[in-house]
């Protein structure tokens, strides 16, 4: 399979919020509220999940992890971040320490560490799980996991731990996490108990205005929170050709006839690296430590010291994208690249430059539309000196061929709205 970056400009074969289950459930206007009124269950699923025990499991993660674990505690959870020798991002994921030598890694970097584990010598057990994953957000999701559970240890979870907790008979797992940007916990345990589970959960929530999440507004909330997210926000660095051996595990992990990423906007790329992010670039920065050996750490020492982009949210002027949807009802002129809503459900890593005074000094990613504040808004990698907060700058919008429109935003924090999941939980009881 070729892998340039006109290949990957191809439309996918399905829709991205298919991984999710419907796209709506009442509608997503209705939804996209409910993580700031309410509350919502989502189901992430999807997501692959490994099972790692043996002793060397930690040196493993720590060989390949740009994370710190010399402090990581039964029931603790991290934001596990890989990168390949230049520092830039492999996968990511959310990884749970359970007993001595017992953890579980959600997301992709298992496949990962499964391949870096084979070609090392580690003492490490590594099998595939297949667990259910249903988040439950929102200003309200704590009486509702109240009323089920009645665990007042729900209530002193620390953030990024897990609490054991009973819902519908069944023994589970309650990470507390913040993805929404709100107080929330993520359910998890055999997915032969999830329907059962997730049908406890929505009966309960009916007295608090529980929504279920459809695919159409789930990553609306990961950009209203800047969570930057794999073939969204970022191409994984996968396709360099001391990687070879691990492109093919990563492309058996997908589904058929898929392509290992797909490509969309205005910016120019010539080369796939140019899609490629940092972790300093993406926000996640304060995970890099180093107080280990890891691959990637040389470029990242180089880049923390002086790091050259950082990740924004920006404001689309409103008139501007209005006329890229006018466009399409004038018959004089070539209308501009759709611009769907509340985002692209397609599952392509949209790409477009961003300008200041005609040079080139970001790419806009993650575009889409915020119902509650009643604004267009994408992340981007901005240079340093345009990222200040205010600053005006221009995306430009269209696909390669299109007519494009120059499109006025402003530089706007990130994440967007304030981040409300790590105060006291006991308020919200």
């Amino acid at each position: 399979m070729t892998h340039s970056v006109q290949s990957m400009r191809v439309p996918p074969v399905g829709y991205a919020w298919s991984r999710f289950g419907q796209p709506e459930y009442t509608d997503w206007l209705d939804e996209s509220l409910s993580w700031k009124t309410t509350c919502y269950i989502g189901d992430w699923s999807f997501l692959w999940q490994h099972r790692f025990s043996g002793p060397d499991a930690l040196r493993l993660f720590s060989d390949y992890s740009v994370n710190s674990l010399e402090v990581f505690r039964h029931g603790q959870s991290k934001h596990l971040v890989h990168t390949n020798a230049d520092g830039k991002v492999v996968h990511e994921g959310i990884l749970t320490r359970f007993g001595d030598d017992d953890y579980v890694l959600h997301g992709r970097g298992g496949f990962w560490l499964d391949h870096q584990a084979g070609r090392g010598s580690y003492d490490v057990t590594i099998a595939r799980e297949d667990w259910f994953v249903y988040q439950v957000s929102g200003p309200t999701s704590i009486k509702v996991l109240q009323r089920l559970t009645g665990s007042e240890d729900l209530l002193t979870t620390p953030y990024m731990h897990v609490t054991p907790v009973t819902i519908a008979g069944h023994d589970i797992w309650a990470l507390r996490q913040g993805m929404a940007g709100e107080a929330g916990f993520e359910l998890q345990g055999p997915a032969e108990v999830g329907p059962e589970v997730y049908a406890a959960v929505l009966a309960a929530g009916q007295e608090f205005g529980i929504r279920r999440m459809g695919g159409r507004v789930a990553p609306i909330n990961h950009l209203e929170a800047c969570v930057p997210t794999i073939a969204t926000d970022y191409i994984p660095a996968v396709f360099e050709p001391d990687l070879s051996d691990y492109l093919d595990v990563f492309t058996a992990s997908m589904p058929a006839n898929a392509q290992p990423a797909y490509i969309a906007g205005s910016y120019p790329g010539r080369e796939i690296s140019e899609y490629y992010r940092s972790p300093v670039e993406l926000g996640w920065g304060r995970n890099v430590r180093f107080d280990h050996d890891f691959l990637g750490r040389a470029a990242l020492e180089e880049e923390k010291a002086d790091p050259r982009r950082v990740i924004r949210s920006l404001e689309w002027d409103a008139d501007d994208v209005s006329d890229v949807y006018a466009s399409l009802f004038d018959p004089a002129r070539r209308h501009h690249t759709f611009m769907d809503l509340p985002r692209d459900q397609r599952g392509f890593m949209w790409a477009d430059r961003v300008e200041r005074a005609g040079r080139l000094v970001g790419v806009a990613t993650s575009r889409g539309f915020s119902y509650s504040s009643r604004r267009m808004l994408s992340l981007a990698t901005m240079d340093l000196d345009s990222a200040e907060v205010g600053t005006e700058v221009e995306v430009v919008w269209g696909n390669p061929g299109d007519p494009e429109k120059v499109i006025r935003a402003t530089v706007a924090p990130a994440p967007y709205k304030p981040d409300a999941s790590r105060g006291d939980l006991t308020a919200l009881r």
